[in-house]
């Protein structure tokens, strides 16, 4: 389908519920779902503060079914004692490359960027060489060999230690045409399209495609189509000011030294991150987010066809876990779920719902840099989706002393962003 304009207004979220819960999968929509198991998601929860996050939550909405919607929450907003409150905003990390890939797949129907053509014709001259033949398609399946330009700037893959937060991270300002040149310098990791390799990166790309463009800035685009017409109000970029404003969480970085206390991250540019994560959200606008997104035509932000390739994943090197455009899969006991998860300094979330659209969760903890609370999270992902009925067996003891499932969800490699 190719649109007229990129501004097209957005059909009412309540017609994308209508779809989810309605004709589009009216076979399975005669069955009232299974509800969570609710015990067990307060007990996840629980494990996430006793691994050393202050607080968490599990929003979950059934859409169609009101009766089945929880919201849990446990333990402290921040350090002053203020209690976990899943009404707030906060920093959604990764979560962010879904806004992104929206933007990127309203293009594609407009005729205005192909995803199988080299990106850098879709971009400011000189940003990629001339001989890098990487795709949108490839960058945006973080399989184009894209060296990720947050290695640098954290010193070790896979860390984000307070020492660097605090060296190039909480007041640094970079633009981002700068963070592309971090990447550039070490050249391609792989053939493109040979390999799977999360990468930032690709997705800073993707924003600065999206401004080249349209000849708007990345902020503009999100707030016109994508946050006005559902009416995110609790959702904004305001990359690089440094405060969230509203009420919000207060995001705490665990220290390095962990005989010191928490550090306070709020305050952060995120430039660094650009249009891979800087968005601040809540949980209500997350889930109204997700449901229009999946429910494709109807939902208002992209096609059935364009949705159709978002959720068309690859397999990634990690069990149970693949990957599309902007869309990551996870194989639970009672089904697959399309979402995705974000971290950034003290904010951790995961977004996923079912392919249909009915049950929605979103799980947040204010707390990083520290692998216990990810794990634990994430693990938070099989009570919140699977009934009782379908949960997994009583916890097993792993090799770390955490207690695991034989359907614990791994933790993604993307486990900083």
């Amino acid at each position: 389908m190719v649109r007229t304009g990129l501004t097209r207004s957005v059909t009412t979220l309540a017609a994308a519920v209508a779809l989810v819960a309605g004709g589009a999968v009216s076979a399975s929509a005669e069955q009232t779902p299974a509800a969570p198991d609710t015990g067990a998601v307060r007990a996840a929860l629980q494990r996430v503060v006793d691994s050393g996050a202050p607080g968490a939550f599990a929003v979950i909405r059934d859409h169609g079914t009101p009766g089945l919607d929880r919201s849990l929450a446990i333990g402290k907003a921040d350090l002053d004692g203020t209690p976990m409150d899943t009404d707030r905003r906060f920093r959604v990390g990764s979560n962010n490359k879904m806004f992104t890939s929206v933007l990127v797949m309203r293009l594609v129907e407009q005729g205005r960027i192909d995803l199988d053509k080299p990106l850098r014709d879709y971009l400011p001259e000189g940003t990629l060489p001339q001989d890098w033949p990487i795709t949108a398609r490839q960058v945006m399946e973080h399989r184009a060999g894209v060296y990720d330009h947050t290695n640098d700037l954290l010193e070790q893959s896979g860390e984000e230690t307070t020492d660097a937060f605090e060296k190039r991270i909480r007041n640094n300002v970079y633009a981002p045409k700068d963070l592309v040149a971090m990447s550039v310098k070490h050249g391609l990791q792989y053939t493109p399209g040979g390999a799977y390799s999360y990468s930032n990166t690709g997705y800073v790309l993707m924003g600065m495609a999206a401004e080249h463009l349209t000849g708007r800035p990345y902020a503009e685009l999100l707030r016109e189509q994508i946050f006005k017409p559902l009416k995110l109000r609790q959702t904004s970029f305001t990359v690089p000011k440094k405060s969230i404003t509203g009420p919000h969480i207060t995001g705490y970085l665990t220290n390095d030294d962990r005989s010191k206390p928490l550090l306070d991250s709020t305050e952060q540019t995120a430039s660094w991150i650009w249009s891979a994560g800087g968005v601040v959200s809540s949980a209500s606008d997350l889930d109204r987010f997700v449901t229009a997104l999946l429910a494709g035509s109807s939902g208002g932000l992209v096609s059935d066809d364009s949705l159709r390739q978002m959720a068309s994943v690859i397999p990634t090197s990690t069990a149970k876990i693949s990957y599309g455009l902007g869309l990551r899969e996870i194989t639970l006991s009672c089904g697959k779920v399309l979402g995705h998860g974000g971290i950034v300094q003290g904010y951790q979330t995961q977004t996923f719902s079912t392919p249909d659209g009915k049950r929605t969760v979103v799980l947040f903890a204010n707390a990083s840099n520290n692998g216990a609370v990810t794990q634990s999270l994430t693990n938070t992902l099989e009570p919140a989706f699977c009934s009782k009925t379908t949960a997994s067996p009583a916890p097993r003891r792993s090799l770390t002393g955490n207690k695991k499932s034989s359907h614990s969800v791994p933790a993604v490699e993307d486990t900083r962003i």
